[in-house]
């Protein structure tokens, strides 16, 4: 049998298979495929990153309260390229609405003590608090995540609803979670699955919501753990 013979064979069982699949069972596959393509470009891209000279001034900040919120094996990487992505390790970064290193709102600021009393005085200017605001606001928001169906959480998963909870507010996403269920969508996945269903966010903030677990999971994080920041990856 000729190359070319063979490859007509797989063509065409890999055909009748996918038309034996159900719609959602199709949907799953492509999630699946998107999920395997975009880990691979960010295994590519890693080394496209480049880590401002800046984040060495924060590094051992960064160590020391990622290490009290998270203990051992403490995702370092993984908060440095969440600063990286806010602020790009710039502490009098400003936006329309947050401001500092981490990009806290006024608001949010004023509440963390609630739940991070030992982060000391809200002052978003300040990269030492900031730091140790983002490592426990992190590790609160980490541990309020919790499987809807599923024993457990994948860990992807489990930073994925993390990271978009602070980036957008658990409410956004406790409303994306239950609409998925509603859907059919797996609630407790978030590629693939929760980062497809919008609960009524505007295009704009759905859209910067969706790209920054992405961008921190898949891309920026991976440079850090290249350039010997503590951590492994979520996303495997």
């Amino acid at each position: 049998m000729s190359w070319r013979t063979a490859l007509a064979l797989v063509i065409a069982r890999a055909q009748k298979g996918w038309q034996a699949l159900t719609p959602r069972r199709r949907q799953i596959v492509v999630a699946a495929l998107l999920v395997v393509l975009a880990l691979l470009i960010s295994a590519a891209r890693a080394g496209e990153v480049r880590i401002p000279e800046a984040s060495l001034r924060y590094r051992r900040a960064l160590e020391q309260a990622a290490g009290e919120q998270f203990g051992l094996n403490a995702p370092v990487a993984r908060l440095a390229a969440q600063i990286q992505t806010e602020s790009a390790w710039r502490p009098t970064a400003r936006s329309l609405y947050a401001e500092g290193l981490a990009q806290f709102t006024p608001a949010t600021a004023r509440w963390l003590p609630q739940i991070c009393p030992h982060v000391g005085r809200p002052d978003p200017w300040d990269p030492g608090w900031s730091i140790r605001a983002i490592a426990c606001y992190d590790h609160a928001l980490h541990a309020d995540m919790r499987p809807r169906h599923a024993a457990a959480l994948d860990r992807c998963s489990a930073w994925a609803f993390t990271l978009s909870a602070y980036n957008g507010g658990e409410g956004w996403l406790d409303r994306d979670r239950r609409l998925a269920a509603q859907s059919g969508v797996d609630p407790d996945r978030w590629f693939g699955e929760v980062a497809t269903i919008n609960a009524g966010r505007s295009r704009s903030a759905w859209i910067e919501n969706r790209s920054y677990p992405r961008g921190i999971l898949l891309r920026v994080e991976p440079a850090y753990l290249a350039a010997g920041w503590p951590g492994r990856k979520a996303c495997t």
